[in-house]
């Protein structure tokens, strides 16, 4: 093991009480996608924290989100040239008041507490490997810490801040949480889409005939939809909720169904498109409008993604450690950096299971690792060879 991965190693260890002091911080602020107010709040906190683990920031702007959470954009000088861009997000799926009922939770080896895994353990990652290589002033570029508060839902407000900021950067480090110690190293696409149809309606016993049922219609659709999908290609189809009619007694005047879309290959894309479009019944009074579209592209290796993972697995050795990067069907923010062509690395945060469920959780015990890994990886970057 080198001097500075070393040095990194033990500091994290030792660090290990104020990280897990610093993620109770974060988590018992609940910041929910859906509601600003608590986006707000916890953003205000999250600048607080930031200052008082790394002091004031080389430069700072909270970009305005609307109704989304607002985006926080510091960086923090280097001490040599180059830029990092570390990823990162505040928002979670638990709503205001689940705190409460599921409190942080030391048990034996894990932590559980909402968003604890996904992401805020991340955000706490990603601070302390900045601080520890301030410590042990080893060389390191600038590093540009990026959080947004709606990557949960969609990134619709962040997006082009996300994009902006990999263009002005070196390499991009996204702190999701990592499979199992694994980096993620390809996503699959996301297609967001509501099928609405519309019927006519009657009474369904005295004139059922004058009707033409919305419900009977998607019943029809949805096959069409799902046969559609090409797993063997790696793109899936699923139809995940459904909604219609008024009564048991009502042809149905209107039903809409919400279908996810997932897939590998970015050429899927335009024959999904085709196929949703192409949606017909056999009834001609009933009306078909697909809605949404494409969230988020494909996350596929780019060259310069490739050079950075063989970067970080160099950084890993020098550890003690063997690196290996995996696939998953999830999103991130990462697929916009990724389809950009720019260099990118993701899951580079906290270690656990159970993500958007009530057996979220983290393992505290790898959390040392995990943190040399990314200030080790980062010092390495000063050198920009990878690109």
């Amino acid at each position: 093991m080198d001097s500075d991965a070393a040095a990194l190693a033990e500091r994290a260890e030792t660090a290990l009480p104020d990280v897990l002091a610093d993620l109770r911080r974060l988590v018992e602020t609940e910041t929910p996608s859906h509601d600003k107010q608590a986006l707000d709040a916890g953003l205000a906190d999250l600048e607080t924290w930031l200052t008082e683990r790394l002091g004031e920031p080389g430069s700072r702007q909270r970009h305005d989100g609307g109704s989304y959470g607002d985006i926080l954009d510091t960086t923090f000088p280097g001490t040599t040239g180059g830029t990092v861009l570390l990823l990162c997000h505040y928002d979670t799926v638990w709503p205001v008041g689940t705190l409460a009922e599921w409190p942080f939770t030391i048990e034996d080896d894990r932590i559980t507490a909402p968003g604890c895994l996904d992401m805020k353990l991340g955000i706490v990652h990603g601070v302390w490997a900045l601080r520890l290589l301030r410590e042990l002033e080893i060389p390191h570029p600038s590093v540009r810490l990026l959080c947004t508060g709606d990557e949960e839902i969609g990134s619709h407000a962040s997006r082009e801040f996300i994009e902006r900021a990999c263009r002005a950067s070196d390499a991009t480090l996204v702190l999701e949480p990592s499979r199992a110690g694994k980096v993620k190293v390809r996503r699959k696409g996301l297609g967001l889409f509501d099928l609405v149809v519309r019927g006519v309606e009657s009474h369904a016993g005295l004139d059922p005939d004058a009707g033409a049922s919305a419900v009977h219609a998607l019943a029809e659709l949805i096959p069409a939809v799902t046969a559609l999908a090409e797993p063997g290609r790696g793109t899936t189809i699923n139809v995940g909720t459904i909604t219609g009619g008024t009564g048991r007694n009502v042809v149905a005047g209107r039903a809409s169904c919400e279908i996810d879309v997932r897939v590998q290959d970015p050429a899927e894309m335009p024959r999904i498109d085709a196929g949703l479009a192409a949606l017909a019944v056999s009834d001609e009074r009933i009306g078909v409008e697909l809605q949404g579209g494409w969230n988020r592209p494909p996350m596929n290796p780019n060259p310069a993604s490739e050079r950075l993972f063989e970067l970080a697995r160099a950084t890993s050795d020098d550890l003690g450690r063997t690196l290996e990067g995996t696939s998953v069907g999830g999103v991130s923010d990462a697929n916009f950096v990724s389809a950009l062509d720019f260099p990118v690395l993701d899951g580079l945060g906290a270690v656990g299971a159970g993500p958007h469920s009530r057996d979220e959780h983290v393992l505290p015990g790898e959390s040392p690792a995990q943190i040399a890994l990314l200030a080790h990886l980062i010092g390495r970057l000063h050198e920009r060879r990878v690109f």
